[in-house]
């Protein structure tokens, strides 16, 4: 499991300005205007910063905001939600536990039928690892999350 990193380490001196932005200082990238809005490779998305997993492509989907939205976690105990009353509004952030990146928020007006949670997030806090690059890069074990919904739609 990934450690905690703090600013100085060489994976935060590593991503770009964007990146920093995001994950170190809170920012939020543009709606419509990032990575991974409209993204639907299969595949899961980890911390840009600890490379933790966070989210599978499997609980991925579009809620119109232009953002990255995830209807759960792919490993609960790597996401951390904390109570932010910035902008005059009170809202959920979500962060990543070992890399303490702040990735976005968590709203109830996701899927229904998926449990009703959007965890809307910033694609400047994630990279991509495609499915068949799964077990070159350490994430092997995820292939039976994403294999199963692969299965059910017939891929």
């Amino acid at each position: 499991m990934p450690e905690t990193y703090s600013a100085s380490d060489d994976k935060v001196a590593r991503l770009t300005t964007l990146q920093y932005r995001v994950t170190q200082e809170n920012a939020t990238e543009p709606a419509f205007d990032n990575e991974f809005w409209d993204h639907h490779a299969t595949g899961i998305y980890v911390d840009v910063v600890s490379g933790e997993p966070l989210f599978a492509s499997t609980h991925k989907f579009d809620s119109g905001c232009g953002w990255p939205s995830f209807t759960t976690p792919l490993e609960p105990d790597n996401i951390l939600e904390e109570r932010d009353n910035s902008f005059f509004m009170q809202r959920i952030e979500v962060r990543s536990a070992h890399g303490d990146s702040h990735l976005g928020h968590v709203f109830t007006d996701g899927p229904a039928d998926a449990g009703g949670l959007r965890y809307c997030i910033n694609s400047a806090a994630l990279r991509f690892v495609a499915y068949e690059d799964l077990d070159d890069e350490g994430y092997g074990e995820y292939r039976q999350v994403l294999d199963a919904k692969r299965a059910s739609k017939g891929v």
